[in-house]
C-alpha cells in the first residue's frame, strides 16, 4: 500500500508549492492502517520477546482513551467503543500472537472480536476465560509513574480487573512501561518513509510563513504569523498536536526569559527591520508529528545577507546541535548525554541549553528524554535514572545557545529544533536541518544536511 503513495507530486495552495502531495482523508486511513498492521503483526512480538512480557491487556472506554491504545486503533475508529478491551498474547515457544479485542467487534484487521456476549454476557468474565486458557507468566498493564503516555489504565477499570482477576494470578501482574515505552518510541522503515515527507512539508510551511509572500515589514504581527500557520495546517488537511509560536529579538531589547518564547510576550508584535525572527511549529499527519524551531532574519534596505554576527551566532547553535548528537549512543541515558555534551561545549565555550525529547506517535512523546529547560542537571525517574537510547527511534533535536552580539550591545538566544533519526547507522537528520537563516526580503535556501 505504501508504495502507491510513494511518488512525489505537486500541489499549490496560496500560491506555495510543496513537494509532497497531501492525500485525501480516504487515503490517509488506507496508510494509517497498513502501518498499523506491520507494527502489530511484525514489530509488536519482537518486543514483547525483548521485554519478556507474554500478556499485554489494555482497557479503555470511549472518549477515555489509554493514549497507547489509541495508537492501536483503525483509522475508522475515532475512539474506543463502550468499554475496549485489547489482550496480547505472545506464545514464544509457537512463535505464535494473539491479538484478541475483548470486545463486541472486531479492532480492525489483525484483532479478532474474542467476546460473544450472548455466550458469556459479562466482559470481565470473558477476559478471566481468555487469560486463564492461556495461563502467562506475566500480565502487564498500563501503569507508569515516569511516562504519562504508558500510565493510561484508569482507576475504575484497574479495580473492576484486579477485583475480577482470581487470586493466583495477582502477583503476575506487572507494568507494561517496557514494552509501551517501546511501542510508543520504536519506527518502522514504513514509518520512517513518511517522516521524510513530513518534515519537508513542516520546513516548507515555515519557509512560507517566514517570507515576504506572508510578511509586510511594519504592518504583519508575530500573532498574524502564527494564525497563518495554524491556517495552513488546515487549509492543507493537516492537524497540529500544539498551537504555534513566534516571537522576535531585535537590537534595542535585553534577553528575556527562555519562558517569553511561549507565554508571556506580546500578543501583536510587529515585525521590523532588522528583527530576528524565531518559530516554534509542528504538524501531525498520517499519526506522526513533527516538532521544528528555526530563526529569520528581516533584510533591513539595501541588505542582501544577514550581518554577519548573526550567521556566526546560528553556527554556534549548529555547533551545539553536532555535539549533543554525536553523544548519541545505544543504552546510553538521557542524563549522561546530557551531562556530557553540555560539558563538552561549554569546554568549547559556548553557553548552552539542551532540552531534547522523542517524536512519533506523539510530540513530546515516551523515550529518552535528554534534559528539560528547567532541568539542565537531568531529570530524575523512580530508579533514579533517565531512561537508556535504543535505536530505530526519533527525536527533536532541540536546545539553544546564548551568543553575545556586541553590534546590538546584549545577547541573544540561538533557538534551534530539528527532528533526527537515531538507527543502527548512527543519527542523521530526518530531512536537514538550517544551517542558514531564512531571509525575509529574498530567496533564500535554508536546509542542509
Amino acid at each position: 500500500m505504501l508504495k502507491k503513495f510513494a511518488l512525489t507530486f505537486l500541489v499549490c495552495l496560496s500560491s506555495y508549492t510543496y513537494s509532497q502531495q497531501i492525500l485525501s482523508v480516504r487515503e490517509q486511513a488506507e496508510v494509517i492502517d497498513s502501518i498499523l498492521e506491520d507494527r502489530l503483526n511484525n514489530l509488536l512480538p519482537h518486543l514483547m520477546d525483548e521485554t519478556d512480557i507474554d500478556m499485554w491487556v489494555l482497557i479503555s472506554r470511549e472518549y477515555n482513551e489509554d493514549p497507547v491504545l489509541k495508537t492501536m486503533l483503525p483509522a475508522n475508529w475515532l475512539h474506543a467503543r463502550r468499554r475496549t478491551i485489547l489482550v496480547f498474547y505472545r506464545d514464544k515457544a509457537l512463535n505464535r500472537i494473539d491479538k484478541l479485542a475483548v470486545a463486541r467487534y472486531a479492532v480492525g484487521k489483525s484483532i479478532q472480536s474474542a467476546w460473544d456476549k450472548e455466550q458469556q454476557p459479562d466482559q470481565w468474565k470473558r477476559l478471566i476465560e481468555l487469560i486463564k486458557e492461556r495461563n502467562p507468566s506475566k500480565i502487564a498493564l498500563n501503569y507508569s509513574k515516569d511516562f504519562n503516555i504508558c500510565d493510561g489504565l484508569d482507576k475504575t477499570d484497574y479495580q473492576e480487573f484486579m477485583g475480577n482477576l482470581p487470586k493466583k494470578y495477582k502477583n503476575r501482574v506487572i507494568s507494561s512501561q517496557p514494552l509501551a515505552v517501546r511501542w510508543i518510541e520504536t519506527r518502522t522503515p514504513s514509518e520512517m518513509k513518511l517522516y521524510s515527507q513530513l518534515v519537508e512539508i513542516t520546513h516548507s510551511i515555515i519557509e512560507e510563513a517566514f517570507s515576504s509572500k506572508q510578511i509586510t515589514v511594519g504592518v504583519t504581527t508575530t500573532s498574524d504569523l502564527e494564525w497563518f500557520l495554524r491556517q495552513k495546517v488546515v487549509d492543507l488537511g493537516l492537524d497540529t498536536w500544539f498551537h504555534p509560536t513566534v516571537d522576535i529579538q531585535r537590537s534595542e531589547e535585553k534577553l528575556v526569559s527562555h519562558l517569553y518564547s511561549f507565554s508571556g510576550r506580546p500578543d501583536d508584535e510587529v515585525i521590523q527591520p532588522g528583527d530576528l525572527l524565531h518559530c516554534d511549529f509542528g504538524i501531525t499527519y498520517l499519526r506522526l508529528n513533527t516538532d521544528i524551531q528555526e530563526l529569520a532574519y528581516v533584510l533591513r534596505p539595501g541588505e542582501v545577507s544577514a550581518p554577519d554576527y548573526l550567521v556566526e551566532a546560528l553556527k554556534k547553535g549548529n555547533q551545539l546541535q553536532d555535539i549533543l548528537t554525536s553523544n548519541f549512543k545505544v543504552g546510553a541515558l538521557g542524563n549522561d548525554i546530557l551531562k556530557a555534551s553540555l560539558t563538552q561545549a561549554k569546554e568549547k565555550g559556548l553557553k548552552p541549553s539542551i532540552y531534547t525529547h522523542p517524536l512519533g506517535l506523539y510530540g513530546h512523546s515516551s523515550g529518552t528524554t535528554i534534559g528539560m529547560w528547567d532541568a539542565q542537571n537531568g531529570i530524575t525517574t523512580e530508579d533514579g535514572t533517565a531512561y537508556p537510547m535504543r535505536s530505530e527511534t526519533v527525536y527533536s533535536i532541540e536546545l539553544n545557545t546564548t551568543v553575545e552580539i556586541p553590534q546590538w550591545k546584549r545577547t541573544i538566544r540561538v533557538m534551534l529544533e530539528e527532528n533526527g533519526y537515531f538507527g543502527k547507522e548512527g543519527f542523521r537528520y530526518i530531512n536537514g536541518r538550517q544551517k542558514e537563516l531564512l531571509l525575509v526580503g529574498a530567496n533564500s535556501s535554508h536546509i542542509s544536511n
